[in-house]
């Protein structure tokens, strides 16, 4: 509470509102970069060379596969093994009596402990073909997910979703180092909105154009990972590579489906517009445990087919390949009642929604933009306004509300979000809020 008296606005020497919290230090909050950590089984078979894994991290290897390592010579002191699936009990059992920690993939799990790499569609979709919604990897999922008491598990299952997110956190800095290096944090933008929003709507159209407009203008697209805005902006991404006739031509088809509740219809059109089109991001590494690695086997990702490049784009890497098509999706299983948002170049799926909702905003430091939606719509403004407000990650992007009458007089959230950011102690932030009812304002705010 503001005690009386006191100067709302007091600043001390480095810039910082007397009264109210400094940011955490940077080091806190950018993704770490770990050369202790051996997530590829190329990347360990080289170190391998050398003897010694003394004092490194190997995460979420298949190192029963063939060839199969042989470790009795190696140094393993300090080494930590996690998620790793040995040949034998005995193998792990002879590490550890050598110095090395072992926390071993937990049995009955239909998710990896560790997983190596961020999801693809392709993997969230695994099984449809034969058994429709119900038989999907990640509807599997969320059914054990709520078995095992959803957002309050007992603490074997606490244990392994939290092995998991960490897997996720690990893998999403990894495929994203590339990008941000090239481009810089001020190429990512977030596209919040409404998950039911129908496929065909108007609204459904502009944040698949809009998404479509920023993939070609070079911006990683990053959402939300549900139905709705958010597909449609991930739809717009992953059509990128095509003329706008043929985004129309899939938002069309996919019409056809409209409601996600219709979950196998939904998904049915989904993956027939994935198939019409074919082109797909860059391979996974090989080596780590995937999709469907416990208790059967890893699974990889797709390999890379080729596709026609966007206007103003650069040719891309394996590691980029994704990032133009599609973008990033962020979801979480708390909300596995809602169909997969399959048209993601890279899906980084969490257990815990709260994770999942500070990365996508820690992550839009291009900007973000906010079309019509209610109440989770409505607690992203303000939760990315405080990060604003308190500059905890860094220079903040514009904030763009598309639908000018909704924004200001339906939920008028511009009125209360305007003073507050101009009150910032880092001086007055609200010329970074702008409303428009023009998509292609809103790319021009967010690419100039």
């Amino acid at each position: 509470m503001e005690q009386p008296g006191r100067d709302r606005r007091r600043v001390d020497p480095s810039g910082q509102d007397g009264l109210v919290p400094t940011p955490p230090p940077a080091d806190i909050i950018e993704p770490h970069t770990a050369p202790a950590e051996i997530e590829t089984r190329a990347a360990f078979d080289e170190r391998l060379t050398s003897g010694s894994l003394t004092g490194l991290t190997v995460q979420g290897l298949r190192l029963d596969r063939d060839p199969v390592p042989d470790l009795t010579r190696i140094e393993v002191a300090g080494t930590l093994f996690i998620g790793c699936k040995f040949a034998s009990r005995e193998v792990g059992a002879d590490l550890v009596r050598r110095g090395a920690n072992v926390v071993p993939p937990f049995s009955g799990l239909p998710y990896p402990t560790q997983p190596s790499h961020l999801y693809t569609p392709e993997e969230l979709a695994a099984g449809f073909a034969e058994g429709g919604f119900a038989g999907m990897y990640d509807t599997r999922v969320y059914e054990h997910f709520r078995a095992h008491g959803g957002a309050l598990p007992e603490v074997k299952e606490a244990l392994a979703q939290r092995l998991h997110d960490h897997g996720v956190d690990n893998a999403l800095a990894d495929a994203t180092r590339s990008w941000l290096a090239t481009h810089g944090p001020q190429s990512v933008v977030g596209i919040m909105g409404g998950h039911a929003v129908p496929r065909g709507s108007v609204p459904y159209r502009m944040a698949a154009t809009l998404g479509w407009e920023l993939a070609r203008a070079d911006r990683l697209v990053v959402t939300g990972g549900g139905p709705g805005v958010m597909e449609a902006a991930n739809l717009g991404a992953y059509l990128a590579p095509h003329p706008v006739e043929e985004l129309t031509t899939a938002i069309d088809l996919l019409a056809g489906a409209p409601d996600f509740t219709d979950h196998d219809r939904y998904t049915a059109a989904a993956l027939a517009v994935r198939e019409r089109y074919g082109h797909r991001a860059g391979a996974q590494p090989a080596g780590g445990v995937g999709v469907g690695a416990q208790p059967a086997g890893g699974v990889v990702g797709p390999e890379p087919t080729a596709g026609p490049v966007a206007p103003r784009q650069r040719p891309a890497g394996p590691d980029l390949d994704w990032a133009r098509s599609g973008g990033l999706a962020i979801p979480t299983w708390l909300y596995g009642h809602e169909p997969a948002n399959l048209f993601a170049g890279r899906i980084a799926k969490y257990f815990s929604n709260a994770i999942r909702e500070d990365t996508i905003l820690r992550l839009s430091r291009g900007g973000i933009v906010f079309a019509p939606g209610r109440a989770g719509t409505v607690q992203e403004v303000f939760q990315a306004a405080t990060k604003t407000f308190y500059g905890t990650d860094g220079a903040s992007g514009a904030y763009v509300f598309l639908d000018r009458t909704y924004w200001t007089r339906e939920l008028p959230v511009e009125a209360l979000l305007r003073p507050l950011l101009a009150a910032s102690p880092f001086g007055d932030l609200a010329k970074t809020i702008h409303l428009t009812d023009d998509v292609h304002e809103a790319v021009r705010v967010l690419t100039r």
